[in-house]
């Protein structure tokens, strides 16, 4: 059973407009990464940006991932596909792991599938929060 997920309007608003212009480009309209944001987007839980809770994880958050497999530690930033970087530990909300990742809150653990099997993630802390901050326009 998944969890729910809590999504700003605006975020919900700019995540649904990413998805129609991916969907314009023939194979995108197939593709795994597209259609499970799609579903994220539409089980969410759609908040005021002044009401979403601190530890959530939304567009423009940085937050602490704890492998539990291995207890290592990574910060990570949520980002649109056009400001991904994997040098600089910023995932894409398009890419599997950034969709699993988006509306979930400090504590959470999630079950990750890779190539060698099953990793276990804790959300340890949300870094920054732009609603948190008072940085609505992110």
């Amino acid at each position: 059973m998944k969890r729910n997920i809590v999504l700003t309007s605006q975020d919900l608003e700019r995540l649904k407009k990413l998805v129609a212009e991916e969907s314009e480009f023939g194979k995108a309209k197939e593709s795994k990464e597209l259609k499970a944001l799609q579903i994220e987007l539409e089980r969410a839980h759609v908040v005021e940006a002044e009401q979403i809770p601190s530890g959530t994880i939304t567009m423009n958050s940085k937050f602490l991932m704890k492998h539990l497999n291995s207890e290592e530690r990574t910060e990570y930033s949520l980002v649109y596909p056009e400001d991904s970087n994997f040098l600089e530990n910023k995932i894409s909300v398009m890419a599997p792991i950034g969709t699993a990742m988006l509306g979930y809150h400090e504590g959470d653990e999630i079950d990750w599938q890779v190539p060698e099997g099953t990793v276990r993630l804790k959300i340890e802390k949300v870094l920054y929060q732009p609603e948190a901050s008072g940085h609505f326009e992110l």
